[in-house]
């Protein structure tokens, strides 16, 4: 070895040593939390819904042999709706829209718990791997289009359900979709769309960057460490919601680059939000999103985050937009 190359080689060990160090020492020194009082800005009142007419949990096979839950609405319609879960609860909470949906005959309403979500999850807050929640959803979508050859499928999601949809629309899988339809869907921690004072979680930034850094030269043995807590108050809790994420887990419940994602998409999108959302500037959403591609972009005055599943004030708008599209 030449002194030149010996050099290069003593140069690049010593940077490897220091950036390994700094990312281990960003992922040890963020100390697990409890979420602060402040970041209490969800309407969780609205998630007290009558539980009555809530279809009972069926099962599908996943491809690693997990079963995995989900809610079927039947409906008379050529349509079928795959609706998503935000962060911390299952389908349950889906249900105003999705009854709605399926007695109004729009479209037959498919509603998974995701994994590492719901009544009895393997690992609560935890998957295997990144992009498994994807290939979860790519599992169910067969499954549904075998049950449902000549539907139109559309991919819904709330919250990061509706980030969940765009990491989907940017697979491999993406147009498997005849439409999408996110409701106050999460794009990004830095989107415009993100409102500085609200929040319900506490994310473990320092942790965060440091398990990015190992990822991104290939190490992802400490994916299962958590990255961040939900804070949900005591009295909607019921022993099935899910109040931590591991790394994995966060980073596959939303899309590579938003941006990359919606310019994926091709198909019909509605995007629906309330303008009282807590988390989100609903204003933001129509300049960000028609950067990217086309989409119907609707404002609902006076819904929440929450409410804009849960209340009656956005079935018209989906309802429009349902009738409106066939092949």
């Amino acid at each position: 070895m030449t002194k030149v190359a010996l050099r290069v080689f003593i140069f690049l060990l010593v940077s490897a040593v220091i950036y390994l160090s700094i990312a281990g020492f960003l992922v040890v020194s963020d100390q697990q939390r409890e979420p602060g009082q402040e970041k209490k800005s969800l309407a969780f009142d609205e998630l007290a819904i009558d539980g009555k007419g809530l279809p009972e949990l069926k099962t599908f096979p996943a491809r690693d042999g997990n079963q995995l839950s989900y809610r079927f609405y039947p409906a008379q319609s050529e349509k079928v709706l795959v609706l998503l879960h935000g962060s911390g609860w299952h389908s349950r909470y889906l249900l105003p829209l999705a009854e709605f949906i399926s007695s109004a005959n729009l479209a037959k309403v498919y509603t998974p718990d995701l994994r590492g979500h719901g009544h009895s999850p393997v690992r609560r807050g935890d998957i295997d791997y990144i992009d498994q929640l994807v290939d979860d959803l790519a599992d169910f979508v067969a499954q549904v289009r075998n049950e449902n050859p000549d539907s139109l499928l559309i991919i819904g999601g709330h919250s990061s359900g509706g980030g969940l949809s765009l990491r989907f629309a940017e697979s491999e899988y993406g147009q498997q979709a005849d439409a999408y339809m996110l409701l106050s869907p999460w794009l990004q921690y830095n989107a415009p769309t993100i409102r500085p004072d609200g929040s319900w979680a506490t994310p473990y930034t320092r942790r965060i960057i440091g398990l990015s850094m190992l990822n991104h030269v290939g190490i992802d043995w400490f994916n299962d460490r958590p990255v961040i807590k939900f804070d949900m108050p005591e009295e909607v809790r019921d022993g099935t919601e899910t109040l931590s994420y591991s790394y994995r887990l966060n980073r596959g419940y939303a899309p590579r680059d938003y941006k990359k994602a919606l310019g994926s998409i091709k198909q019909p999108l509605l995007v629906v939000v309330g303008t009282k959302d807590s988390l989100f500037l609903a204003e933001k959403f129509e300049p960000v999103i028609s950067q990217y591609t086309e989409a119907d972009v609707e404002l609902v005055d006076g819904v929440t985050h929450l409410g804009v599943v849960v209340n009656p004030a956005v079935q018209p708008v989906v309802k429009k937009w349902l009738r409106a599209f066939a092949r």
